[in-house]
């Protein structure tokens, strides 16, 4: 599988790479980054074959989304793909956030998924990333405000995808229970899961991938190395922003230690895994420098042979179910 084909997002015209860019980190997320290794990370993933790209005002309260403007405005506009989110707009304040943002900026993040919210976010990322349009709006995070994000944002969105403004409407989260509510409502051209079908998790297995497929609809898979364990599975590695129980690790570990019988990378196989499955179109890797951008491009390319995954299922490492060669 070509980590650089471009694939279709649900029946929209909107095409991905497999491998994306998330850019969290370049907006300071846990250590700064700085302006130029961003834009250098940008630039590698570029020269690898990266042509779609994951923000969000959360990040870095808007500094990722300026940071990537900067970077992709020097390029052909359609020759890549660009999503950004809405739900949190940004208010005037300087607190930091929650302490995981190292660059912090002069505003915070505000719940907001009214309709005046959700067109108003828009705009104002179309300013921070001096474009005039991005390809895929995510509704971000609407654990607690569901009704709202259903009656307002959701609609809005639409009415932007009619208007020509955005491509593709997406929600981006951390659970899949939601987003499988939400595809049953027969607005979303795709959706953004992280951390529920990595090699550690599997949830989304067990309702949204099987209701993305029978629908068209098509999943960006986030968070392929849960935080960090799945990259480097060693005492005090993060599992979901927290630091990653023993049990844990040690499952991680045995996942190497098979991956080693194959001269097959965790890193790889982590990567690689989502994409087995026929609803996943791409899937988003976090790159915070010119090394972690070419890693990952690496790793997207590593040979994996089929007796690798069917060695992880009979060890039980692996949900029985899961699609493998």
């Amino acid at each position: 599988m070509d980590p650089f084909e471009r694939v279709p997002l649900g029946r929209t015209g909107v095409t991905v790479t497999r491998l994306g860019m998330g850019l969290a980190p370049i907006g300071g997320l846990y250590s700064a980054v700085g302006d130029d290794c961003a834009m250098a990370a940008i630039d590698t993933a570029w020269q690898h074959g990266v042509r779609f790209f994951d923000t969000a005002p959360l990040y870095g309260s808007g500094l990722s989304e300026r940071r990537s403007g900067a970077a992709l405005g020097k390029r052909d506009r359609a020759a890549f793909t660009l999503s950004t989110k809405v739900g949190r707009r940004l208010a005037p304040g300087t607190e930091n956030q929650a302490g995981i943002w190292a660059e912090p900026g002069k505003s915070v993040p505000v719940w907001d998924f009214s309709t005046a919210g959700v067109r108003e976010s828009h705009r104002e990322s179309l300013e921070r990333l001096g474009l005039d349009r991005v390809d895929v709006l995510h509704l971000h995070d609407p654990d607690d405000h569901y009704t709202a994000a259903v009656t307002e944002a959701l609609p809005t969105l639409v009415e932007l995808r009619r208007e020509g403004t955005i491509g593709a409407v997406s929600a981006g989260m951390n659970q899949s229970a939601m987003l499988t509510e939400f595809a049953r409502t027969g607005h979303f051209d795709c959706f953004l899961l992280a951390g529920r079908y990595s090699l550690l998790d599997q949830s989304g297995l067990a309702d949204l991938l099987p209701e993305c497929h029978r629908r068209g609809i098509s999943v960006i898979v986030g968070g392929v190395y849960n935080s960090g364990v799945l990259a480097d599975p060693r005492p005090g590695a993060s599992y979901d922003y927290r630091p990653a129980p023993p049990e844990v690790i040690a499952r991680a570990q045995a996942m190497a230690r098979l991956c080693d019988r194959y001269g097959v990378p965790l890193r790889a196989a982590a990567l690689q895994f989502p994409l087995g499955h026929p609803a996943v179109a791409a899937v988003l890797v976090g790159m915070r420098s010119p090394e972690e951008a070419a890693d990952a491009a690496a790793m997207a390319q590593v040979p994996i042979p089929g007796g690798l995954w069917r060695d992880l299922v009979s060890a039980w490492l692996l949900d029985p179910e899961v699609p493998v060669a």
